[in-house]
């Protein structure tokens, strides 16, 4: 599989699972601009590289910017929302249980 062989959503987001063990996911995501916003609270911690585009997250109230290369660590149990993408936003989404 490459990476970057992928086809940008008109609406949404794509997720691909990438790989997939006990305690480990690894996801690409291909997100439009038209997205639903909705709340998060995995049990899982998710550490997130943004590699294509930008977007705006709500974690706890507060906004954060990312662009292109930018990375973030989202604990377990975190309420987060992504509320904003560019067409086209590529992130590599690694959500794991510590050990």
């Amino acid at each position: 599989m490459n990476f970057y062989n992928y086809n940008t959503p008109t609406i949404g987001e794509d997720f691909d699972t990438l790989f997939k063990g006990k305690s480990i996911e690894i996801t690409r995501i291909v997100s439009s601009d038209k997205i639903e916003i909705k709340e998060y609270n995995q049990e899982k911690d998710e550490f997130v590289i943004l590699l294509e585009g930008n977007a705006k997250l709500e974690i706890k109230g507060v906004i954060k910017e990312l662009k292109k290369g930018d990375s973030l660590y989202i604990p377990a149990y975190t309420k987060h929302k992504v509320v904003q993408t560019s067409k086209g936003a590529l992130w590599l989404a690694i959500y794991f249980k510590e050990c």
